[in-house]
Parts: structure tokens; sequence; C-alpha cells
């Protein structure tokens, strides 16, 4: 889990592993978004992210999604608290919706 203060603006991310047809995929063309929830929550507010270059992790075959969060971003302002942190990819034609961790706001 990661934990950020609430008076911070930093980046949230995740890995995003995906393979087409059993290969690895590289989706850093493909829109990625953000949304943060309660705990056992849905997501409904979703926010523009990018991806933090355009080469796997090295040695993995994950990308990485980021989104950033804090005052003054482009992204949420987060009261203190634990939210389930959701992804959003749009491709053609899916867009999987995947819940990738949670964010301890202090």
């Amino acid at each position: 889990m990661q934990t950020i203060d609430r008076e911070s603006r930093e980046y949230v991310g995740a890995d995003v592993t995906v393979t087409v047809q059993g290969q690895p995929y590289n989706p850093t063309s493909d829109v990625v978004e953000f949304a943060f929830s309660a705990i056992g929550g849905r997501p409904s507010t979703w926010y523009t992210g990018g991806w933090d270059g355009n080469q796997p992790t090295p040695g993995t075959n994950a990308y990485r999604a980021q989104v950033l969060v804090g005052p003054n971003s482009s992204g949420p302002t987060l009261d203190k608290g634990r939210y389930t942190v959701w992804i959003r990819i749009t491709d053609s034609p899916e867009q999987p919706v995947i819940a990738v961790g949670q964010l301890a706001v202090t």
C-alpha cells in the first residue's frame, strides 16, 4: 500500500501487464484513467493519468501507469483516509476497470 501525506503532491501508480494472443503488448498508446473510492466502494470520478515512459520496467513486461494526486494537481485532492485505487484503460474494443491496490492518505 502506498502512503502519502494529504498536503503532498505525488504520483500514485500501478504496474500494468498486457498480453495480446499470449504475447506482451505495449499499452502506452492507450488512455489510462484513475479513480479512488472508499474501501469496498466502486469508482465514480475518473482522472486522466499517463504512462511513465513507453518501455516496460527493466526485467519485466510491466508498464507503469500514474496520476498526480494532491493539492494543485490535475488529479484528485484526497482527504485523510484509505482508498481503493482503480485504473481504467481504454483500448479497442476493451475497456477494463481494475482495482489495483490501496492508498493511505495521512
